[in-house]
């Protein structure tokens, strides 16, 4: 009986030997701790949140797993979720900028006194390909210094290969000249030249002083895409197709675009300013570039309301000189309106709509510039940023009203509750 009972406790030891360490009476002793789930901050409370910093990097900054650390899901199992994998995409593209670029093809439209048309829906299909080209390749472009500055973009973070967003500014690329072809050969040209610029800016030009200039010409050249794309898109009556008849249209769909061409230096001259302000979003400090680009903000606002643009009911684009006066006359009148007086008269509904959209602009931008000049901290920065995409609506709008065209200009800022919802989900800048 007494050696039962001293066998007890060694039967007994000799169970719990058998059992796992760490899983012994139905606890954790010992072995790794459980990762708990975390549903802030993403899968297993390791994820990166904007307030907790990103785990330590393994590898080459930008490469795919750069930021695998101890405690992380692999990013690979990130990417497979469909609706990770579409929100990844849809930060890498910055959709919510989206929305300011239909408004360059609808103000070049309404600068060489057309109605949108045709030319002008495949111009701006042909914006949205090339814009969205580069912020794909913006990003390729700057993964080093985003794993450092922004670890929580997609390149970076690891939710999108840098071999992704490089293929995908390839495809966009192509479908934007595709696009701008089918609009004829005068499209095609400028089209070219803004997808050129664009690569440039992306590749070398950003981080020189010349960068600025870079992103303020494919702004311009975006405008006079639209321009140049709905000028062509309407032919003389019994125009064939002739190479002659080609050739004689290319000309022409050059030459009518040139109107747009103050138009197409306002919007440049308001991106310039805005990209100047970007180079300090990450870092901030900077108090005389907002305020520079503040004055530039107002000068440009009294450009848009200024009394002439040398606008000639007779000029080349406009509905006088046109085959068909019937379609484009009310553009025209209204033009003349505008060019009045430096304000019109007070109760032309026209000048109403160009002074209150003008209005708008200076509503959208200025008071996040002032803010960033009192403070040049890194979030207001960014904020002004922001301010100065968005303002990029109502100026647009601005620009069709004071061309002639109410209700392209109020097609224009329909975007703006577009613009605005799409930004609370993913982030301009």
């Amino acid at each position: 009986m007494r050696r039962r009972r001293n066998a007890l406790p060694a039967v007994l030891a000799a169970a719990l030997s058998v059992l796992p360490p760490g899983r012994r009476n139905g606890y954790s002793h010992g072995g790794p701790t459980a990762v708990t789930d975390d549903s802030l901050s993403g899968a297993g409370g390791t994820a990166p949140a904007p307030d907790r910093p990103e785990p330590p990097s393994v590898g080459r900054p930008g490469e795919q797993g750069a930021h695998t650390a101890v405690g992380r899901p692999d990013a690979a199992s990130d990417r497979g979720e469909p609706r990770q994998r579409l929100r990844a995409w849809a930060e890498l593209l910055r959709v919510s900028a989206l929305f300011s670029v239909p408004g360059d093809a609808l103000a070049g439209a309404a600068a060489v006194g057309r109605r949108p048309g045709r030319g002008t829906a495949l111009a701006i299909g042909a914006s949205l390909c090339l814009y969205e080209a580069g912020m794909a390749l913006n990003d390729w472009a700057d993964r080093d210094e985003d794993a450092v500055d922004r670890p929580h973009r997609p390149i970076p973070s690891g939710r999108i290969s840098p071999a992704a967003a490089l293929g995908a500014a390839g495809v966009l690329t192509a479908a934007g000249l595709a696009l701008a072809a089918r609009a004829g050969r005068p499209a095609l040209t400028v089209a070219t030249g803004l997808a050129a610029t664009v690569w440039a800016y992306d590749l070398h030009l950003k981080h020189t002083k010349a960068g600025p200039a870079a992103m303020a010409a494919a702004r311009s050249l975006d405008l006079l895409l639209g321009a140049t794309a709905t000028a062509t898109g309407v032919r003389a009556p019994g125009a064939g197709s002739s190479p002659d008849n080609v050739a004689a249209a290319a000309r022409g769909g050059l030459t009518a675009s040139l109107p747009a061409l103050p138009a197409a230096l306002v919007l440049g001259a308001h991106t310039y300013g805005v990209t100047a302000v970007s180079r300090h979003e990450t870092q901030g400090g900077s108090t005389g570039t907002p305020l520079a680009v503040l004055a530039t903000t107002t000068a440009l606002a009294a450009a848009v309301l200024r009394e002439s643009w040398g606008r000639a009911p007779d000029r080349p684009g406009t509905a006088r000189a046109d085959a068909d006066v019937s379609v484009n006359a009310y553009p025209v009148t209204v033009a003349r309106r505008l060019d009045a007086g430096p304000l019109g008269k007070v109760t032309d509904p026209a000048r109403l709509l160009a002074v209150t959209l003008t209005g708008a602009y200076l509503r959208t931008a200025g008071p996040p510039l002032l803010h960033a000049a009192l403070n040049p901290s890194p979030p207001l920065t960014q904020r002004a940023v922001g301010g100065g995409i968005r303002a990029m609506i109502p100026l647009q709008a601005a620009l069709a009203a004071r061309a002639g065209a109410p209700a392209t200009a109020l097609a224009a800022m329909g975007l703006v509750p577009l613009a605005r919802s799409l930004a609370r989900k993913v982030s301009l800048t």
